[in-house]
């Protein structure tokens, strides 16, 4: 099966099932070895199409290849199957796999300088030869990852041979709710001070009274 991410919307084909000469991402998740000597499937692997480029058919896309990992296990895993893609505009592109043990992450890889169209679609295919595999996708998690950096350059969180990330704060969402919460606290402690004090001013009157019930006799 194949994960796309690509400029043009899906259309069939046959790569993986997606059409060829694609311009964008692929990830491909190949269970089964038809020629390529040295690697051992299944295999996951990486293309950045040019929408000129063909696929390498013959080679299980050994030519094309961006970056990938072997994933021996991900075929009948006793957890469910996992992937985690990162992309940081115009930084990098990170894979993960889970599929050892539930939710332990494996590095597939990191490639670094990976540009994506800016406006890109996400798609999945699958295709089959003679023998096939069942792939459900049981759900997919999007979200929009941002750091907002004083010189406008973006380091990779968590690499230590990275100098650019030490230092980065986490960005916050604007919250619409915030300001308004903080004055409903302030008026609260408000409230609470103006009744403490009329509290105060009633006892002190009431044993000024007492006191001057006392001094009559």
């Amino acid at each position: 099966m194949a994960l796309w991410v690509t400029k043009q919307r899906a259309t069939p084909g046959p790569v993986f099932g997606h059409t060829d000469e694609f311009e964008g991402l692929g990830i491909f998740f190949d269970t089964y070895k038809n020629n390529r000597p040295g690697v051992t499937f299944p295999y996951v692997m990486a293309m950045l199409g040019d929408g000129h480029t063909k696929y390498d058919h013959g080679n299980d896309g050994k030519f094309n290849e961006l970056a990938g990992c072997t994933a021996r296990g991900i075929r009948k895993a006793d957890v469910p199957t996992k992937a985690r893609l990162t992309y940081f505009q115009d930084s990098y592109l990170k894979l993960e796999l889970s599929y050892k043990a539930e939710d332990k992450w494996e590095a597939c890889f990191t490639v670094d300088d990976v540009r994506l169209p800016s406006v890109a679609y996400l798609g999945f295919s699958a295709e089959t030869g003679e023998l096939s595999d069942d792939h459900d996708i049981i759900s997919v998690n999007t979200k929009s990852l941002y750091e907002p950096n004083p010189t406008g350059k973006e380091g990779r969180p968590g690499h230590g041979g990275d100098t650019r990330s030490q230092g980065r704060k986490k960005g916050k969402a604007y919250d619409p709710n915030r300001g308004q919460s903080r004055g409903w606290g302030w008026t609260f402690i408000k409230l609470v001070l103006v009744v403490v004090g009329i509290i105060g001013g009633y006892v002190a009157y009431t044993a000024w009274r007492t006191q001057q019930r006392r001094s009559r006799f």
